[in-house]
């Protein structure tokens, strides 16, 4: 039922709209507000606020949460960087003390980039560059790095200019020790010795093959820099301090090897000789000079050649000739097949398996005795006397005298010469393998040979180190090297007597000396050269000489053992006559430096030929 209506005869209001209030007017909705209200302005500040405070907690949680390790490594590379402490390298000293090689202080250089004005950059480098002798581009280049607090611009620079470095009082420049390497006897034994290159490591010699004993094992310090770039070190936990290298004592004697390395190279300037090498050895083969020539001065490697900063001694091959008749001679020896005194009939050529071989001198058949075959260094002689011994005995005693093989000194790019296998001889081969030729050996190879003999027939390994200086500065003898017998007592004391009779009476009578009883042999051989056009168009073939002479004093107790080589000499070439007056001049020197006094005993007589056996 509807209501009735109202009185008055008003409208009736639709549903769901309410009428007025009661007595008074109609309610009005209030108007919207203005954009510019500030109520208005304080909700959308409000809403802002929150965004952006929920964006930077947003971030907070990232940061402190999510990639914290991210971003504190990030942090900690804006202030701190790490500089290497490089360890000191070991000292390398002659057999008395005597330093060849050393570590001095020095010092590198870096820059913190950030902290230099990019106006400033080129004035920096410039002074910078002077200082250090470089040039102002190679400065700059490092300077110009925004990417990074810490750039290393020299290395090893000397103490008096780091001090400089330091009183331009840039900002963002500063030092840090680096020791660097020196050789205070320059180029003396310097083949031998080696050098370091700029990157720290052993770049040649002793310093290369026992780098990892001499340059130890450099520290690290972790460094805070403050906002002018100064360097604050950080506490325990920073940083590893650097262990020294150990140091090496050799057997060289310094006042031997500097006399070695004057004569052999007078020697090859006098007689226009490619290369020379000077030996010098006890019996039991301590080295006590190893030279060659042409040489360098290690404090400036870097400005010579690379063939002057070989080890000619052990590194370069060359056909030994007549010094090799010593192992034929001790193989007949120690096997019975002939004497000293033995007489054979020797003309000047022979043929044998097809191929003719004669003496180097024109002679007339002579009635020589073995001992005066080898005084006149006869290869027909040494041909017929070596006839009854097999060419795997030969070969066995090369081997055994160290042929074909490195001799054990342990030194960088030896050589292990050249010796082909019995089976592999053709027919004729063994007649120029008995008197020196078709082999190949190094100088060391070679002298040692002579020293087996001065050592009474045993051979031990050559060596160069004496032993080691530990952290404590206290020497470490190195172990005893091995030996082992290659012939009988009896068999070099009676190859000796022959040797004298070389010096005495033979081709080597200028390498006698006033007072000392000499032994000795004179080598003249054919020199190989790989590069030679030969008749068959091809490379390899024979030209120029290698004259060489090697022999001990005194002869009844030897002291010391010398060799010497001159490859392809041009005015003169004979081993008598180029090598034998160095030969005799080193000796002398060195049994003088060694203190060795006069021999008090006569050479034995041995004959030379059949006439004195009458």
């Amino acid at each position: 039922m509807r209501p009735p209506p109202r009185k008055g005869g008003g409208r009736s209001v639709p549903p769901g709209r309410r009428g007025p209030s009661p007595g008074g007017p109609r309610a009005r909705r209030p108007p919207p507000l203005p954009l510019a209200h500030p109520a208005k302005r304080l909700n959308a500040g409000l809403l802002i606020a929150a965004f952006l405070l929920s964006l930077c907690a947003g971030r907070l949680v990232r940061i402190q949460g999510i990639d914290a390790a991210e971003y504190t490594e990030l942090a900690r590379a804006q202030r701190e960087y790490r500089i290497d402490l490089v360890a000191e390298r070991g000292t390398i000293t002659d057999v008395n003390g005597a330093r060849l090689a050393m570590s001095q202080d020095a010092f590198g250089v870096f820059a913190d980039p950030t902290l230099i004005e990019e106006a400033d950059r080129e004035k920096v480098a410039a002074q910078l560059a002077g200082t250090l002798g470089m040039k102002p581009a190679e400065i700059l280049a490092g300077l110009g790095r925004p990417d990074t607090r810490y750039v290393e611009l020299a290395h090893r620079v000397r103490p008096e200019r780091a001090k400089l470095i330091t009183a331009l009082g840039h900002r963002g420049i500063g030092t840090f020790p680096e020791p660097r390497r020196v050789y205070p006897a320059d180029s003396v034994a310097a083949q031998l010795v080696g050098f370091v290159k700029a990157d720290g490591e052993g770049g040649a010699g002793l310093e290369f093959q026992y780098n990892e004993l001499l340059k130890g094992t450099d520290g690290w310090q972790n460094l805070e820099l403050d906002g002018d770039g100064r360097r604050i070190p950080l506490g325990d936990g920073h940083s590893r301090q650097p262990v020294a290298g150990r140091g090496l004592r050799l057997t060289i004697d310094q006042d031997i090897q500097w006399k070695a390395e004057e004569l052999i190279a007078q020697a090859v300037e006098e007689h226009d000789a490619a290369w020379g090498t000077a030996l010098v050895l006890t019996p039991d083969q301590r080295i006590l000079a190893m030279a060659s020539t042409p040489s360098f001065d290690p404090n400036a490697y870097q400005e010579a050649p690379e063939s002057a900063t070989r080890n000619l001694a052990v590194q370069e091959p060359f056909e030994p000739g007549s010094t090799g008749k010593i192992v034929t001679a001790a193989a007949l020896l120690e096997e019975g097949l002939v004497t000293p005194e033995q007489a054979f009939t020797v003309p000047y050529s022979v043929r044998r398996a097809g191929r003719e071989f004669h003496d180097a001198k024109f002679h007339e058949t002579q009635r020589l005795t073995f001992a005066g075959i080898l005084a006149t260094s006869s290869n027909v002689g040494t041909i017929l006397a070596g006839e009854p011994l097999a060419k795997e005995d030969l070969h066995r005693y090369l081997r055994a005298f160290g042929f074909a093989e490195p001799t054990g000194v342990n030194l960088p790019g030896e050589t292990p010469g050249l010796l082909a296998r019995p089976a592999d001889w053709s027919g004729a081969d063994r007649y120029p393998i008995s008197y020196g030729q078709a082999v190949s050996v190094s100088s060391l190879q070679m002298a040692s040979v002579y020293a087996t003999i001065a050592n009474g027939g045993v051979r031990t390994t050559p060596s160069v180190v004496a032993g080691t200086y530990d952290e404590r500065g206290r020497f470490v003898p190195a172990a005893a090297p091995s030996s082992r017998r290659v012939v009988s007592p009896d068999t070099a004391r009676r190859l000796s007597v022959m040797m004298e009779a070389v010096v005495n009476r033979g081709t080597a009578r200028g390498a006698r000396l006033d007072g000392y009883r000499v032994a000795g042999k004179t080598g003249t051989a054919n020199r190989y050269d790989p590069a030679k056009q030969n008749a068959h168009g091809t490379t390899g073939g024979y030209d120029g000489y290698t004259g060489m002479f090697a022999g001990f004093a005194p002869a009844d107790a030897p002291k010391a053992v010398v060799q010497i080589v001159l490859q392809d000499p041009r005015k003169g070439y004979y081993g008598g006559e180029v090598a034998a007056p160095v030969f005799r001049a080193l000796l002398d020197f060195s049994l003088r430096t060694l203190k060795v006094p006069p021999t008090g005993t006569t050479a034995p007589d041995v004959p030379l030929t059949a006439d004195e056996q009458r």
